[in-house]
């Protein structure tokens, strides 16, 4: 069996913000009643982390849930502990209508950290980025450029990023061409 390794191998860019690769990241993809008591102990089970409301995020990298629509959750726990999870989600949510899916190397995450984060994704993105209507804690889904993308503030100076895989260079392109010298605007600053 071959060793997993992350879309770009940790590619990384310093310029107005630093972005880089994020790496390996276990996500699973849960789908089902969101409400449901069980749905909630579930998550906290898997992830340590509380039942996010709409367009929020809970806990970290290393575990935690992002909503993704009102059925949907991503659930994130190490790379290594994914077949695991997943067994657990059996067990825990056994005789509900539920779907749960390792969808861990077809995304790649990307993590943006600076002062002009919002910035770079006000550039890209067609989201409002004001501190007002996008704080921590806070996710979208949207489009960067032609490509769906979503994105979570997990502090005031650092954006996560998930897209497919297939698309990780292109993302990365964008990330570093809007982060380029000489394309700060200073309009969040």
């Amino acid at each position: 069996m071959s060793d997993a390794v992350s879309a770009l191998n940790g590619a990384s860019f310093d310029g107005t913000v630093m972005v880089r690769e994020a790496g390996l990241q276990g996500m699973i993809t849960l789908r089902g009643d969101l409400s449901s008591e069980k749905m909630r102990m579930a998550v906290k089970q898997i992830t340590g982390a509380q039942m996010p409301g709409r367009r929020e995020t809970r806990g970290g990298p290393d575990g935690g849930a992002v909503w993704m629509s009102p059925d949907e959750l991503l659930l994130l726990v190490g790379h290594d502990r994914v077949a695991a999870a997943l067994e657990e989600l059996e067990k825990a949510l056994a005789g509900t209508h539920f779907l749960a899916v390792d969808v861990s190397d077809a995304r790649a995450v990307f993590e943006i950290k600076g002062a002009r984060v919002r910035e770079v994704i006000a550039k890209l993105c067609p989201v409002d980025m004001d501190p007002s209507d996008f704080r921590p804690g806070q996710i979208r889904r949207t489009r960067m450029a032609q490509v769906a993308a979503a994105i979570w503030m997990e502090e005031e100076e650092r954006i996560r990023v998930i897209c497919f895989r297939s698309m990780a260079a292109y993302v990365f392109g964008l990330l570093e061409d809007a982060a380029g010298p000489g394309g700060e605007v200073g309009f969040f600053a």
